[in-house]
């Protein structure tokens, strides 16, 4: 949807308050929906799909039977609460529902723009939860941090400022209006064909007061001349003047609800037209849906590839500034720099993740830029990601040549974590956000030093023989998490003690080279200047599962596992050897989640999963 579609969207949900909040279901992690009451007993189901669209549905699959956690923190704070407003910030793809329950407003924001999000907010604006944790370079949507909504956008410029925002865009007017403007490639060359301007030509040299007044008129349109019509391609909130056959209808919700495909099914259930399907059709169905996908993805692939090739200086300059900064600030201090740009190509990068020491950068499609590799090198990932995806439509395609076997049943709704480049060492997420990492032997003490610690991240190591090395990726306020961290995966928790002191330094302290007559062992290193010294740490480590927003066994201080998931166990010295930990830890959790979930977890609640988070040496499971 563009935001000329959330428009009219939004005002047709207006038109029904005053409203209710209902029950809200969790889907999958991409499927919403909001159960909306209205006067004389109407009911409606707001429906958003990440990223892609928000309007009213007819018709719902069976609810999961156990709500998920986010869900469950949405109806704990609006479930009763009356809808008090709804607005669009701008024509940006942002929809804010305001609801009032117990004395107080929530603010519920609908993100429809990237992979999308769903942030519930205080009346302070203080974010609640999102639903996906995320670090842009301009705001943060993390919980505790206030939401932020990004700058204004031309649509709501004065004259003036819209003349002024042309004048300085360097493309060509449709791709300054469908890109700067936030209006899409549809409504650009709509716009462009209403005012009489060429397209190609440049954004400085065309007609901005023409422009600006169809722009209003285009916005007012999307208001009060909401006529939907549907083609076979696409879905508009009024006719766009080019001709051809449409099928006009009452709603734009209306119209939406048509085009879109249903939501998915819950895992073992199915709605009721398709259990009216015979099995072998279903399946045959979901196939041709994956290929199409799969086919999807390719075209936007090489699109995006071609793109970064048209953009070659550009994101050169990018990654060769961003590697030099990245070895002597941390990624915190990066992501200020670039908070505070402008212009150029600070302008360009919309977030940092400093886990993959890479970069998001708007080139007109979002592309991923790995600032330790060369720019073919990043290309080339796009390449190889075309290329796995030819190979699955071959599969998807020779899959739908078979005979239908059996479907085996899938009990669980998240994607299982991806596997990455961190998994082989020690690792956690602090509880602000931060990649700790730790090195399982010598080996790995001496690579992530030599390989991995940048400027500005922090060397920590326990203060006894025989301790992992941790790097923190960036600054922490949890500090206190780190120390645990390398206090219990040291020698401390193989002696069996109950503390042990920590210390931590820069990364310019830290040297391979000896004093004259001195020997450096693999794996160790020379500290010089003074130290920052933790003492008395106490040793813990907790294990668990995260259900949310990925499935997979999290280990770490007991506090920053917390913070993910309420399944965990807590680990302290004692007397069972790594392995039995490891399997009585895997007992217990299956059968806190119960037999038939168990079954389903197989591939990621396992003892080899389990087993990389035991602290060396023995333990005693202790009930958090």
């Amino acid at each position: 949807m563009s935001g000329v579609d959330v428009h009219a969207v939004v005002t047709e949900w207006q038109r029904l308050l005053p409203l209710w909040i209902g029950k809200i279901y969790l889907f999958s992690s991409s499927h919403i929906v909001i159960r909306l009451q209205g006067q004389e007993h109407a009911r409606y189901n707001l429906l958003i799909e990440n990223g892609k669209r928000a309007h009213l549905a007819s018709t719902l699959p069976v609810p999961p039977k156990i709500p998920p956690p986010f869900a469950m923190l949405l109806r704990k704070y609006l479930d009763g609460g009356r809808v008090l407003g709804i607005s669009q910030a701008g024509l940006q793809r942002i929809i804010c529902i305001d609801v009032g329950k117990q004395n107080t407003t929530f603010h519920l924001i609908i993100e429809l723009f990237d992979d999308g999000n769903l942030v519930l907010c205080n009346d302070a604006w203080t974010i609640i939860q999102p639903l996906r944790p995320h670090k842009f370079r301009e705001r943060d949507l993390i919980a505790g941090a206030t939401y932020r909504f990004p700058p204004a956008d031309p649509a709501t410029f004065t004259r003036e400022g819209f003349s002024l925002f042309l004048k300085n865009d360097e493309r060509d007017v449709v791709r300054a209006l469908a890109v700067g403007a936030m209006l899409g490639g549809k409504y650009a060359e709509y716009l462009c064909r209403k005012a009489g301007v060429e397209k190609s030509m440049p954004a400085a040299a065309a007609d901005s007061g023409r422009l600006y007044l169809e722009l209003q008129a285009l916005i007012l349109r999307a208001k009060d001349g909401i006529a939907p019509v549907l083609t076979g391609k696409e879905c508009l909130p009024f006719p766009d003047d080019a001709g051809g056959e449409m099928s006009i209808i009452a709603s734009f919700n209306e119209a939406l609800d048509r085009f879109y495909p249903t939501i998915p099914s819950s895992p073992g259930e199915a709605t009721p037209a398709a259990r009216g399907l015979p099995k072998e059709e279903r399946i045959r169905q979901r196939q041709a849906e994956i290929l199409a996908k799969y086919e999807q993805k390719v075209v936007r692939t090489e699109k995006i590839a071609a793109m970064m090739y048209e953009s070659y200086p550009q994101l050169q300059e990018i990654i060769t500034v961003l590697d030099d900064a990245s070895r002597k600030m941390s990624w915190q201090e990066i992501e200020q720099v670039l908070r505070s740009g402008t212009s150029g190509p600070a302008k360009q990068i919309i977030s940092v993740n400093p886990a993959e020491a890479s970069v998001e950068v708007d080139i007109g499609e979002k592309v991923t830029l790995h600032v330790h590799e060369s720019l073919d090198s990043n290309i080339g990932r796009y390449f190889t990601a075309i290329k796995k995806l030819r190979k699955k439509i071959a599969g998807a395609k020779a899959a739908m040549d078979r005979p239908v076997a059996p479907q085996k049943k899938i009990r669980t709704t998240a994607p299982v974590m991806k596997k990455r480049w961190f998994h082989r060492y020690r690792w956690f997420t602090t509880s602000d956000g931060i990649l700790v990492l730790g090195g399982r032997d010598a080996s790995q003490n001496e690579e992530l030093v030599k390989k991995y610690m940048e400027g500005g991240d922090r060397f920590v190591h326990a203060d006894v023989h025989g301790a992992s090395v941790v790097i923190v990726k960036g600054a922490t306020t949890r500090m206190d998490e780190v120390v645990r961290f390398a206090a219990s995966y040291s020698g401390a928790w193989r002696s069996g003690h109950a503390t042990a002191d920590v210390y931590a330094a820069a990364p310019s302290q830290v040297s391979k080279t000896p004093e004259s007559g001195e020997y450096v062992s693999r794996g160790s290193f020379v500290i010089r200047g003074e130290r920052e010294y933790y003492r008395d740490v106490p040793l813990a480590a907790a294990i668990g599962l995260q259900r949310e927003p990925e499935l997979a066994v999290i280990g770490g201080p007991p506090s920053a596992v917390a913070k993910k998931t309420d399944l965990f166990l807590v680990l302290k010295p004692g007397t069972f050897e790594p392995n039995d930990t490891a399997k009585k830890v895997l007992r217990t959790l299956r059968e806190r989640v119960g037999e038939e979930e168990a079954k389903s977890l197989k591939s990621v609640l396992n003892t080899d999963q389990i087993a990389a988070f035991v602290p060396p040496g023995g333990s005693d499971i202790v009930e958090p």
